[in-house]
């Protein structure tokens, strides 16, 4: 891929997450650029495992019904950690995480669109967590400084990167040495058709045409230094993906995953 390509793939990420950043608050969106559901980001945040406490634990309008997971309830964080989201949104999972690290820790939400850097930042100020802060940057290129991160959560953001082995090379120098990865992305478990594939606005921008085969993430993230590696479909997340391009069935191509690695 070319890097004239890849900029275009962050181009149309960007701009369709600045609609998304834009929009009025409980107005109802998918993962899916394209999808035709209607559906409160509340209720979407249930299906992907949000518990209600959680749901009603942070701000106002950072809850956007993006992802396709639960990165909180695998990542095990602990007092005092170091915790870096890779896109944070309206900082949504950097807002529960942070009541997980206490006040002795701190949580980095890292965005490539700047309205939602700026929402983030609001919702910040408006939840009184003043121990989380917004950065932007590209996750392939991350402003954070070497061997200086705990954890690293994502939920459904690095399959829309144009350069995943930059992304988790990045990943694997900001952390400690010990430090883990537990994200929640979508994988492909079987070939994608070629209109699917080559639908570049419709579909990258909506976590579907990005997705990697498993076993070539794999060893991606073994190639970039990580260690007990480790990637878990669930065939229950079929049931939601389905509603992200109603009558393509994708559901028969990805997956979400939870995928963990740990710096040695």
């Amino acid at each position: 891929m070319s890097d004239l390509t890849k900029d275009q793939i962050r181009q149309n990420v960007r701009s369709r997450y600045k609609q998304i950043a834009l929009q009025e608050p409980n107005s109802g969106t998918c993962c899916s650029a394209s999808s035709a559901c209607c559906v409160s980001p509340t209720e979407i945040s249930s299906r992907l495992g949000y518990s209600a406490e959680e749901l009603s634990a942070v701000p106002e309008g950072s809850n956007l019904g993006l992802g396709c997971g639960n990165p909180q309830s695998i990542a095990e964080l602990k007092p005092g950690e170091v915790v870096l989201d890779l896109g944070s949104g309206g900082g949504f999972d950097c807002f529960l995480a942070s009541r997980q690290v206490g006040e002795a820790g701190r949580v980095i939400g890292v965005d490539l669109t700047p309205e939602m850097i700026s929402k983030a930042r609001a919702n910040a100020s408006k939840g009184g967590f003043s121990n989380t802060e917004f950065r932007l940057g590209e996750i392939e290129h991350l402003p954070i400084a070497d061997q200086s991160i705990d954890v690293i959560i994502s939920n459904c953001v690095i399959n829309l990167s144009p350069d995943k082995p930059q992304v988790f090379r990045e990943a694997f120098r900001v952390l400690k040495s010990g430090g883990r990865l537990a994200i929640s992305d979508v994988v492909l478990t079987a070939e994608l058709p070629p209109e699917i594939k080559n639908d570049l606005d419709a579909l990258y921008t909506g976590c579907i045409s990005g997705a990697s085969p498993i076993d070539e993430l794999k060893l991606i993230l073994e190639q970039s230094g990580f260690t007990q590696v480790t990637i878990e479909p669930k065939d229950e997340s079929r049931v939601f993906i389905q509603d992200w391009l109603p009558g393509a069935h994708i559901e028969d191509y990805i997956a979400s995953a939870i995928i963990k690695g740990v710096k040695p």
